[in-house]
Parts: structure tokens; C-alpha cells; sequence
């Protein structure tokens, strides 16, 4: 039985511990486009997608592998060296402590990224305004989001969130990791289409990675390339810039 998006998606209680970290990515060209960055992966999410790559960080339980001080620690080491601090995970705006994180890390001279599938809109809301560029996962046309997240009631946090980002004029790219089980070439289009049509200008179609995948199943199907080169042209006729990722 699918949880409900309340249960599984309400606003979490008020900051009461520093950010739980699930990992730190020190050096990377490839989470924030044109920054060099350091990743910041923040423990815990609601959503149990099965072509998660990262199911190691979707528990908020046990203890953290690194503290914050002592990510800071190491982001001081950084200054001069790369651009830009991106909050990943996980889910980051599961951590109540997000917008305390951001201002330190900004207190550090660093621009701020932000990872998120849109599961807390209200979280969201409040850390927009420390943010410079935010990567939105989109799993889905919002009619079919549940098959993905596992959780009832999904869409309506993700559609909320998507509304945020555009509305604030947030330096952005939405993106869906695409697998031949989950996704047609048709479900593709149509998404794309809908985001287009709500203002998304910057759009990236994900192929599935078996890396860190817990079902096999998915793993044995993920060969297909669902962007071809006709859906790629009609693709990238509805945003100012288009990326595939097959890597």
C-alpha cells in the first residue's frame, strides 16, 4: 500500500541538530553547470524511486558520515579552489537545518546549488532565496508520479515546488532520469511538453545508471536509448537548451 504524500511529505519539525550529512563530493565540474563545485549530500528522502542511485541516503537513521563542522572544515580548505557549494542527496530539503547550512556556506564566498525532486514546498520556499541555481528533478508526467516515488499524492508536492522555482526566476535545469520500463518515448514528449508549456526553459533527459540500483530487474532492462534522434529534434524545439545524458 502506497503512503500518503502527508505522511511522507509534510514539513518537517523546526531545526534542532546541524545539517545530517550523508557525504561530501569535495571536487566536481559536472553538478552545477559552468561552476566548479563541491557536493554536499544530505541524508534522508521519503520517496523510494526504484532506479534510485543513492538508496544508501534515503534513511535518516544512524549516524552521519561526516559532521558538520566538520564539512565546513574542509569547504575552507576549498575557497579560491571552486565556485560553488551544491546541496544534493537524498532529499536536502528533508534537514530543517538547509537554510542554516546555505548561509554558512555563503558566508564562505561560495555561490549556493541546490539537488532537489521538490518533495517539501514549503522548505523549499524558504531556502529559494539563498540559492543560485537549482537542478529539479522531475520523475514524471505528474498523472503517472506515484508508479515512480512509491508514495501517494506525490505530483502535487513536485508540481508545488516546480511553480516555486519558475516563479522566482531561479537560474535552473529540470531534469527526468528515463528508463525503458518506467518511460516511453510518448511519456517523455508529453512531460517535456507540460514543462514547456509552465515556463521551464533549460531541460535535461537523464538515461538510467544501473550504479547503486537495488533492483535487478532494472538493471537488466536499462539498455534501451528512449531519446532518438527524432525525439531529441522535438525536444529541444521547446527549450532554449536541451542535454542528454547517456552516461
Amino acid at each position: 500500500m502506497l503512503e500518503t504524500a502527508e505522511s511522507a511529505c509534510g514539513t518537517p519539525a523546526p531545526a534542532d541538530r546541524p545539517l545530517k550529512v550523508g557525504g561530501l563530493t569535495p571536487f566536481t565540474a559536472t553538478d552545477y553547470p559552468g561552476k566548479l563545485a563541491a557536493v554536499v549530500f544530505v541524508q534522508g528522502c521519503p520517496w523510494r524511486c526504484a532506479y534510485c542511485h543513492n538508496p544508501h541516503l534515503q534513511t535518516r537513521l544512524g549516524a552521519d558520515a561526516l559532521s558538520w563542522e566538520q564539512v565546513l572544515a574542509r569547504l575552507r580548505r576549498r575557497v579560491g579552489l571552486i565556485d560553488a557549494v551544491v546541496f544534493s542527496g537524498g532529499e536536502p530539503t528533508i534537514d530543517p537545518a538547509l537554510a542554516s547550512a546555505m548561509r554558512d556556506v555563503r558566508a564562505l564566498g561560495f555561490g549556493v546549488g541546490l539537488h532537489t525532486a521538490g518533495t517539501y514546498p514549503r522548505r523549499l520556499a524558504e531556502v529559494l532565496p539563498l540559492v543560485d541555481w537549482v537542478g529539479m528533478d522531475i520523475k514524471a508526467g505528474f498523472a503517472h508520479y506515484d508508479a515512480i516515488t512509491r508514495i501517494a499524492d506525490s505530483a502535487r508536492h513536485a508540481l508545488a515546488s516546480a511553480k516555486l522555482v519558475l516563479q522566482t526566476g531561479v537560474a535552473h535545469e529540470f531534469r527526468t532520469t528515463v528508463h525503458p520500463h518506467l518511460h516511453t518515448s510518448a511519456d517523455v514528449y508529453a512531460l517535456a511538453q507540460t514543462l514547456s508549456q509552465m515556463g521551464v526553459r533549460h531541460y535535461a533527459v537523464q538515461q538510467f545508471r544501473a550504479m547503486g540500483c537495488v533492483e535487478a530487474g532494472l538493471r537488466e532492462l536499462a539498455t534501451a536509448d528512449i531519446v532518438d534522434a527524432d525525439l531529441h529534434q522535438r525536444l529541444a524545439a521547446l527549450f532554449d537548451s536541451l542535454t542528454v545524458r547517456r552516461e
